[in-house]
């Protein structure tokens, strides 16, 4: 039996609209009791709010439980370290909340931890403190390393670009919680309850979700639906060297491919 770990954007949904075939491919895997998590690299989201928006975009009902954020996982990894529970974030509110909820204190004193992610009101205030308590010891989490964030108006700075500012100045690697670090992949791969070769880590972006399901010991199905499509995605496999088993122009084709 299968298990499916889908990512979001580019691979389910594009903005405000449905990937073709995705409600299909998803009452499809429920018929065969397929288990399966979506799961993001967003760290500004809460789950019920990600499973509101499937249900709208594909009529189907989905739990807030279907769902892992990078924020979950980074929450989930603190506490499993269990060597300090005080946060300085840098984030936005989704990040925030997913912290306190997990019985984590956010601090701007002698932090534990320095937790990053997506912050579009990050300052230079925000960044010297970062640094500072870094210096100081706390150990340096990047909640996701993406670069850009694509939107309908073009691409913008991502956590990953927040994030070079702190790790060139700290002269510190952050610890790196989302897509392609296997730590968030193997939180899911834990969720399904399959081993690593029976899960299929599927999504459009090769670095990432493709990445990170090799690292994980997954199978990989690349989705030709967001930033790979089907005219670049043999240049973008040669470009990166990552090569999914297998590429998919809906995921209705991966579903008849299992079947």
């Amino acid at each position: 039996m299968p298990g499916f770990i889908i990512d979001l954007d580019g691979t389910v949904y594009a903005g405000t609209n449905s990937i073709p075939h995705v409600d299909t491919f998803l009452q499809s895997i429920r018929r065969e009791g397929w288990p399966y998590l979506f799961l993001t690299n967003n760290s500004t989201v809460y789950p019920h709010e990600v499973a509101d928006r499937l249900h709208r975009l594909t009529g189907l009902a989905t739990s807030g439980g279907d769902v892992l954020t990078s924020a979950m996982a980074t929450a989930r990894f603190i506490r499993e370290r269990g060597d300090g529970r005080r946060v300085f974030c840098i984030g936005e509110a989704g990040l925030k909340h997913t912290l306190a909820e997990a019985g984590l204190e956010l601090t701007s004193s002698a932090p534990d931890y320095v937790v990053q992610g997506i912050d579009r009101e990050f300052t230079y205030a925000k960044l010297s403190e970062a640094v500072s308590h870094i210096r100081a010891g706390a150990v340096f989490i990047q909640t996701n390393p993406d670069h850009l964030l694509p939107l309908e108006h073009g691409p913008v700075p991502g956590s990953g670009s927040i994030g070079a500012a702190i790790r060139t100045a700290s002269e510190t690697e952050p610890i790196v919680i989302g897509k392609p670090s296997p730590i968030i992949t193997h939180y899911g791969i834990r969720h399904i309850g399959l081993p690593p070769e029976e899960i299929w880590m599927v999504g459009d972006n090769i670095r990432t979700d493709i990445g990170a399901g090799i690292a994980a010991g997954c199978r990989t199905a690349l989705a030709l639906t967001g930033l790979a499509t089907p005219a670049n995605y043999e240049a973008l496999i040669d470009n990166t060297g990552i090569h999914p088993d297998l590429c998919v122009h809906h995921l209705m084709e991966l579903y008849e491919k299992l079947r």
